[in-house]
């Protein structure tokens, strides 16, 4: 009997330039995901349709889209065991979209985390209507998301906690065309969180987010990074006393960039008293620079090309596409389109 093969699919939306948030949330777990798949499946794709709902300008989110892609494969993503893709390359995607829509009912959506959000900032305003702000794209989100999960049938989507229900409601809704259609077409997904690397905070001790203005960008200058780890808030405990490392953002930041044998090792260090800040920040700088120096040039590389860099997703989307077509042509057949 042959071992079953897991199918592992992901994205991640070009809303910015890559930051150590982004890799500790995302990008590190993905990889290490895609390189522990070995004989598996491999899907990784860049979300940038479900980038319009926050973004307006057409040129802030091309060059964000060839960043990401620029960013994976200056960290080493092999495109021998990857389908890597933009999700407007596969426009298979939009045609299970509407197909899903037709299935999904609209109290589901109601439910979405993002649309309650933003239903319930608009009624502790006065005199604004609950869907003030509210566009299609956002309303529904979970669909398009369900089709980049369901087209692959991907065994396993890694997410971040905030994107769990989305893996939930692509559940649903393979439910519902399978009872619709008398049929098992679509798998039912289960989703994986990085707990520990969830809300990384910024050189400010809020979550890092470019909003706030507190990132690391993983491929800047690292002189500059050294800077900006500097600038990382603490407290004012001197070296001498035992501090309590998980309440540190520093220790935090450290602890997703380092193996595990490191942060333990760093953990230690302030739990037993002598380590100052300013050790420890030189620590982190040193750890930063050792990942991302080598990397960082290669970054560089793919984005002073555009054109090749273009030629590279273009060539690398052609897998996704061929298997998207298969799916949708058998989907076609099933629903009598």
């Amino acid at each position: 009997m042959k071992a079953s093969k897991t199918t592992i699919l992901t994205g991640i939306k070009p809303t910015g330039h890559p930051h150590v948030g982004n890799y500790a949330g995302m990008i590190k777990p993905a990889l290490q995901l895609i390189e522990g798949n070995k004989g598996g499946r491999n899907h990784l794709f860049i979300a940038n349709y479900h980038a319009l709902n926050t973004m307006d300008r057409a040129s802030e989110l091309r060059q964000y889209t060839y960043e990401i892609a620029a960013c994976f494969l200056a960290l080493g993503l092999d495109l021998e065991t990857t389908s890597f893709y933009r999700q407007s390359d596969v426009p298979e995607i939009f045609e299970l979209t509407a197909v899903l829509a037709s299935v999904t009912p609209k109290g589901l959506m109601n439910r979405a985390h993002a649309y309650k959000a933003k239903v319930e900032e608009n009624l502790s305003k006065s005199n604004a209507d609950r869907d003030d702000g509210v566009n299609m794209g956002l309303y529904t989100y979970p669909i398009l998301m369900a089709a980049d999960i369901l087209l692959f049938d991907a065994d396993v989507v890694p997410v971040g906690k905030d994107q769990v229900q989305h893996v939930e409601f692509a559940r649903d809704i393979a439910g519902y065309f399978n009872r619709k259609f008398d049929t098992q077409f679509f798998k039912q997904p289960a989703h994986r969180v990085q707990a520990d690397l969830e809300a990384l905070p910024g050189v400010d001790g809020r979550k890092m987010s470019k909003s706030y203005g507190n990132t690391i960008p993983l491929f800047g200058d690292m002189s500059t990074a050294r800077k900006l780890i500097k600038r990382i808030v603490t407290d004012s405990k001197p070296p001498a006393e035992p501090k309590d490392a998980s309440s540190l953002s520093l220790y935090q930041i450290y602890r997703a960039l380092a193996d595990e044998d490191e942060a333990e090792d760093l953990k230690r260090r302030f739990e037993a008293g002598g380590l100052g800040y300013g050790e420890a920040k030189t620590i982190l700088a040193d750890k930063f620079e050792v990942l991302f120096e080598k990397p960082a040039k290669r970054y560089k590389d793919y984005l002073s090309d555009k054109g090749e860099l273009e030629r590279i997703m273009v060539t690398a989307s052609r897998r996704a596409r061929g298997q998207a077509r298969c799916k949708i042509e058998a989907m076609r057949t099933l629903i009598g389109a």
